[in-house]
């Protein structure tokens, strides 16, 4: 009796580890094959030196003055935004011309940049097919110190943002711009840009909003570099 307690509980075992083998998720599987790196960011030259003072907001992050950590992706991970398509809620901009946010070209001097008007602002990029993505790293300004106000980013399938969309980031704490209350905190802009963990998102067309500064009203636009690669199969 004892001897098929013991047969009837280790078969029991057996069928859930089976079980748990069968609804592992595919993306965890895939994950222990892959090769990963630390993804290979050219930073720009900084503008300033030093950890800014005097910039306060509500949400402001803590400043370590330290630099970034690595970010670790697929070893075979890419940028794929350089030269896309890019649109804006202004399409004549107060200086520079939209291409310029997807040229690769991450200095803070003149003629790197592009300056919208007051108020909520948005630039969206078209990767003009699906991909998967492993990080954002997006430059608003960084020839000074300052933090911008309600950034959020966000990816969908469509350029209109209606079909599977989702937000990458938001720091807009009071629901100002009225597209959702965020939990990220402001950030200050400096020289390494802003690295955006975006998951594994499956999405076409990214846009990225902000409206205004700690130190404008304006709103600019240096870079945005998506890191990714086509969907498999």
């Amino acid at each position: 009796m004892k001897t098929r307690r013991n047969i009837t509980s280790t078969l029991a075992v057996l069928f859930g580890l089976a079980l748990v083998a069968v609804s592992m998720p595919v993306h965890a599987q895939d994950d222990a094959k892959t090769e990963m790196a630390p993804l290979r960011i050219k930073l720009p030259k900084p503008m300033f030196i030093g950890t800014p003072k005097n910039i306060k907001t509500p949400n402001l992050e803590r400043q370590t003055g330290r630099p970034r950590g690595r970010f670790m992706a697929p070893a075979d991970a890419a940028i794929i935004s350089i030269g896309k398509p890019v649109s804006g809620s202004d399409e004549e901009p107060i200086i520079g011309d939209m291409e310029l946010i997807t040229d690769a070209d991450k200095e803070g001097s003149e003629g790197s940049f592009v300056e919208f008007g007051p108020g909520l602002q948005w630039v969206q990029v078209d990767l003009e097919e699906t991909r998967e993505l492993y990080a954002i790293v997006m430059w608003h300004y960084h020839s000074q110190a300052r933090a911008y106000y309600d950034v959020v980013v966000k990816g969908a399938s469509d350029a209109d943002f209606t079909t599977d969309v989702v937000v990458l980031f938001n720091n807009d704490h009071d629901n100002s711009a009225e597209l959702g209350v965020g939990k990220d905190k402001d950030y200050i802009e400096v020289s390494e840009g802003k690295l955006i963990d975006t998951k594994r998102a499956k999405v076409r067309y990214l846009r990225f909003y902000s409206s205004g500064s700690t130190s404008t009203d304006m709103n600019h636009y240096i870079e945005v570099e998506v890191w990714g690669k086509p969907l498999e199969g």
